[in-house]
């Protein structure tokens, strides 16, 4: 196999991904047939067709499948050590790729732009998913970093927990169990409980919590998003168990409430990791180290104001946890 540049690898990239050399030429701001050329020159260079027309589309061969996984690695480590060669200069670049589960997502986007804000030559790559999507794409090295609660146990992983975020049993205004004064996890188990699908963070923070308090979780209704959960627990379809992160918007609506309860909100922890076998970009190193020092204060800053008034108006713990019900 002869050598091949790195503009006819970007040109099978990009080829790969629009699956049309006019738009991959688009893309890369050059005419078509310069498109063309390079992707001949390396196919050349490999001794085999990469690519074949499929209508007026074009698809990769077996061939140009296995050049394509190569391609992309060796332009992501060429990114990686310019990046690092700029490190020694003194100068943070490169791409930060990091994955978030659903519930962070109302929490990073603050950090990042202070991140960015003081480092301009940073670019994200932002990946949000539930927690099984986020520990796949952190297998496959799809992403540098994860964000999540509890570490992996199917992962070795270097992880830091970086803050302590609260999370809540809420309903409507006007749902029954609002008029009482305390509610208690027994009436949890007679009411619509919406939570989310298996495999996201919430949902094993929930699962946990009844395990622990020996009650068996009663599930109303199954569902995939946070925002699917608000707008039935808006509709008085059912109560949930969501982070207070993505629930800010409703609460200052007075669109959704805390059910009084005198352990409402639980305290749960986030955790930023890599893979610990794993060397990290300079960038994704220092973005760890900028979450480690400046997280929990971004989720104090975040929810000051409404725990503040959650405090003013929740019920007082009782001495000893209730009884679990009779079996």
């Amino acid at each position: 196999m002869h050598l091949a540049s790195f503009k006819q690898l970007q040109a099978l990239l990009l080829v790969a991904r629009h699956e049309s050399v006019s738009r991959a030429a688009e893309a890369l701001h050059v005419t078509q047939p310069a498109v063309s050329l390079q992707l001949r020159m390396l196919e050349e260079a490999a001794g085999t067709p990469l690519t074949r027309k499929v209508g007026r589309g074009i698809q990769l061969t077996a061939a140009g499948e296995v050049m394509l996984g190569y391609a992309e690695r060796i332009l992501r480590l060429w990114g990686e050590a310019t990046d690092e060669v700029a490190a020694l200069k003194g100068v943070i670049s490169g791409t930060l790729r990091i994955g978030a589960i659903t519930t962070a997502e109302y929490l990073l986007p603050p950090m990042l732009v202070r991140f960015t804000t003081e480092r301009p030559d940073v670019r994200i790559k932002l990946q949000v998913g539930n927690r099984n999507e986020i520990v796949n794409m952190l297998g496959k090295h799809e992403i540098d970093l994860a964000i999540m609660g509890t570490p992996p146990r199917e992962l070795r992983t270097n992880a830091a927990r970086f803050a302590r975020h609260p999370m809540a049993f809420i309903a409507s205004p006007t749902h029954p169990l609002m008029k009482k004064k305390q509610v208690t996890l027994a009436d949890i188990m007679e009411a619509n409980l919406l939570v989310r699908e298996r495999g996201s963070g919430t949902r094993t923070a929930i699962e946990r919590l009844f395990k622990e308090s020996g009650y068996p979780l009663r599930i109303g209704s199954e569902l995939s998003s946070n925002e699917a959960i608000k707008r039935m627990v808006v509709a008085g379809l059912g109560i949930a168990f969501l982070s207070v992160h993505a629930c800010t918007l409703e609460f200052e609506a007075g669109l959704v409430q805390m059910l009084p309860m005198a352990e409402n909100p639980l305290e749960a922890d986030w955790y930023v990791m890599h893979l610990s076998d794993q060397h990290i970009p300079t960038v994704a190193a220092a973005f760890q180290d900028f979450v480690i020092e400046h997280g929990q204060e971004a989720v104090r800053r975040q929810l000051a104001p409404f725990l503040r008034d959650v405090a003013k108006h929740r019920p007082q713990k009782k001495s000893r946890r209730e009884p679990a019900p009779s079996r």
